[in-house]
């Protein structure tokens, strides 16, 4: 999709983070906006003034742990614009814990949005785009979606999920028009950390120097859409880490086994289980 003026677009997770900053950038590129999260107040202030627009974006509000209410706001997409053309599935949760800790109501809530919410999506959606001579999806994965780390599971899960329904859909459609983009980032600097309760006394927040902004992250989707590019890994960290997990799959073995679990209780930047908002 080598031009995007004009296009219409939906993004999820659009309130914050690195879904606001893809609204942004889609804006100043000229592209209609609807702009899905469940956080209605941080939802609105992103209007036209915000985006530097004419237009005001159409903006969805939508639990998407809530199927029925995924539903709706498609249906509202669709009166809105007749059809759709670019899907940025971004919104998500991360979870940090040991995994026999982890309730049902826990793994129903991540695997429901960071997983079968942009399944229900594209399923519902697929018509649509596949209806266009040219369409693109993509799915904002994560560097955890090639490599795992501990106390991490259902977030694993998720991210190696969609990493993989990604490629099956670029596969199954490559002859039709419709391209799909995996995105995988390392730490961004959000207010994913920045707004979490830190069970330590350490501030809950990866140091600097290993961050990209989330300007950065949005402008490399705009990139992968241009270019229809598989797979997009962002930053040093998700490049470097990935490829030695490619290189040298026995590694991080090695790591995590010479290792104490109290080394990660002290060092690790996320409090121990606690479900909190990611990229949206």
């Amino acid at each position: 999709m080598r031009r995007i003026h004009g296009k219409r677009a939906l993004v999820t997770g659009a309130a914050s983070g690195i879904g606001r900053s893809i609204a942004m950038q889609l804006a100043r590129e000229g592209v209609h906006l609807a702009l899905l999260d469940h956080n209605e107040v941080e939802l609105k202030q992103l209007d036209a003034k915000a985006l530097g627009i004419d237009a005001e974006p159409l903006h969805l509000i939508c639990d998407l742990r809530d199927r029925e209410q995924i539903q709706e706001a498609v249906q509202q997409l669709i009166r809105h614009w007749q059809g759709v053309d670019i899907l940025i599935n971004n919104a998500g949760v991360a979870y940090y814990g040991s995994t026999h800790a982890m309730s049902q109501d826990e793994w129903q809530q991540i695997l429901g949005v960071n997983l079968l919410a942009p399944v229900e999506l594209t399923r519902l959606l697929l018509p649509y785009l596949l209806a266009e001579p040219e369409a693109h999806i993509v799915n904002v994965s994560s560097m955890y979606g090639h490599l795992a780390t501990n106390r991490s599971t259902a977030y694993h899960l998720t991210k190696f999920g969609l990493v993989g329904f990604s490629e099956a859909l670029r596969a199954e459609y490559a002859r039709s028009g419709l391209g799909v983009t995996s995105l995988c980032p390392g730490f961004v600097a959000t207010g994913l950390f920045s707004s979490m309760t830190s069970s330590t006394d350490r501030e809950a927040q990866p140091p600097a120097w290993i961050c990209t902004s989330s300007e950065y992250v949005a402008s490399l989707t705009i990139r992968a859409i241009r270019r229809n590019q598989r797979t997009v890994f962002v930053g040093w960290l998700a490049r470097l880490a990935c490829f030695v997990r490619r290189v040298w799959p026995g590694l991080f073995d090695q790591f995590y086994r010479l290792r104490r679990p109290e080394f990660f209780k002290r060092r690790i930047f996320a409090p121990v289980r606690q479900l909190i908002d990611s990229r949206s």
